[in-house]
């Protein structure tokens, strides 16, 4: 099989499995960071198709949805390509990429040991941050009954991958604890020039949630 059907199977078979999710990470997340993803690898000279490959596989079982069980990306990883006859290198290559890419906390490096995982990395992140960024953060904490914000709940720092999954603090409080602080953590330079404007965006829109929650916007 040829890495170009491999690839357009895998895509077909993360379509089908996530078209119809509704917690922002649905099919159309998934799509935005494969083509952000080879728009970082074509600006920082990062293999395509295994950026490619990379992107459409990282949320094929996020920790998130089950149960915390952080082997769950890599197992599901290695069996959907094993079913497709991958070579092993190429196997052993994407599952190590995928493993790289969620954030785990405040104080965790998540740093990536090749370009490629860099470049999906810094997709994933770009997709958490701006106006689709504050649109997901809402569907997630909405799909799983977290509140607004509450004014006398402290942000958290999370020093382990546990404690930041299994956090389950209101949403604002998520802006704090992750996505502020992902301008500051592109791994390309790409990415650090693409995270400013959304960033901005971020704080613009807090500034304005907290003078509406004030009474007085």
């Amino acid at each position: 099989m040829s890495l170009s059907t491999l690839i357009k199977n895998t895509e077909n078979h993360i379509k089908a499995l996530f078209e119809n999710e509704g917690t922002g990470h649905d099919w159309w997340h998934i799509d935005r960071v494969r083509n952000v993803a080879l728009r970082l690898a074509k600006m920082e000279g990062a293999d395509l198709e295994i950026t490619e490959l990379g992107a459409l596989l990282h949320d094929i079982a996020d920790h998130k949805f089950h149960d915390n069980d952080f082997s769950a990306l890599p197992r599901a990883t290695r069996a959907w390509l094993i079913s497709q006859e991958a070579p092993l290198e190429l196997i052993d290559r994407v599952e190590k990429l995928v493993m790289e890419i969620s954030f785990k906390g405040a104080k965790v490096a998540t740093e990536t040991t090749s370009l490629e995982a860099a470049c999906v990395q810094d997709a994933d992140r770009l997709d958490a941050i701006g106006a689709i960024g504050v649109a997901r953060a809402f569907a997630y904490g909405g799909a799983n009954k977290r509140l607004l914000h509450h004014p006398d709940f402290k942000p958290t720092m999370h020093d382990n991958a546990m404690a930041y999954a299994s956090d389950k603090g209101p949403t604002i409080a998520h802006f704090y604890e992750k996505l502020l602080l992902l301008k500051d953590r592109m791994q390309t330079n790409s990415g650090k020039t693409l995270a400013a404007e959304r960033h901005q965006f971020m704080e613009a829109y807090l500034k304005q949630f907290f003078k509406e929650w004030e009474g007085q916007g």
